[in-house]
């Protein structure tokens, strides 16, 4: 059997803590586990190093909750909580990639000795070229900068080829499709487009990031199962932005 021949031979694929939600309103949904540990074996048997950062939104937002009625986090407090959310979504995703016999690393930004490594540049590289799949958690490590700057960075720091930016809709929208009827979806986007109108790719930091260093970002449908695929092999699905 032919193995198809990828675009993009290392990867960095964002996913917000909701894609794990699945359709519940919180928590992690294990069928989206299995089938996300499912794609990425596949992407792994077709030679392509994988790198996957995680969001903690389907455990605790740290901006939303600094902003709570009532509650009056301090903002710094918030987002270390959220940064502790995604170590929980890694550990998650490393489990279900491991039972598919997967080898997988969780590097954390934040030091947790016991629970995963400490993120080093030269090792998560390491990792990858041993076909390892390396999963990214607890963000920057620090406050005020979102997982999206965080997918930015370590594609950066790892060169990846790519970012692969997960959502719930099919590319990105003039307006947000599942509010708005007859918002318009671009099929391809400039950095200063999707800056200057405002439009919801990734957070501004992250953009600017992927401009200043020419990484394209990938948007598209995770829901659908083997679009992932699909967007390595470089078929024109989602929206591009480069």
């Amino acid at each position: 059997m032919k193995i198809p021949r990828a675009v993009y031979k290392r990867i960095v694929l964002k996913l917000s803590g909701e894609a794990l939600q699945g359709g519940g309103s919180h928590g992690i949904d294990s069928r989206v586990l299995v089938s996300l540990a499912g794609q990425l074996t596949e992407l792994r048997a077709m030679g392509v190093q994988v790198a996957v950062v995680l969001g903690g939104g389907n455990i605790f937002r740290g901006r939303e909750n600094s902003h709570s009625r009532g509650l009056n986090m301090d903002r710094a407090v918030a987002d270390y909580m959220g940064m502790l959310a995604t170590v929980i979504n890694g550990l998650a995703l490393q489990n279900a990639l491991e039972i598919s016999g997967v080898p997988t690393r969780v590097m954390t930004a934040i030091e947790m000795q016991r629970v995963a490594e400490p993120y080093i540049r030269r090792r998560a590289i390491r990792h990858l070229e041993k076909n390892r799949i390396v999963i990214f958690v607890a963000g920057t490590g620090n406050p005020y900068f979102t997982t999206d700057t965080a997918a930015a960075l370590r594609a950066m720091e790892i060169h990846a080829e790519a970012i692969l930016k997960a959502t719930k809709v099919d590319g990105v929208y003039s307006a947000d499709p599942l509010k708005t009827r007859g918002a318009k979806k671009f099929g391809s986007l400039k950095y200063l487009d999707v800056l200057k109108k405002g439009l919801k790719v990734m957070d501004n930091t992250a953009v600017s990031l992927c401009m200043d260093n020419k990484l394209p970002i990938v948007v598209f449908n995770m829901n659908k199962e083997g679009n992932i695929r699909k967007v390595v092999l470089g078929e024109r699905i989602g929206t591009i932005v480069s």
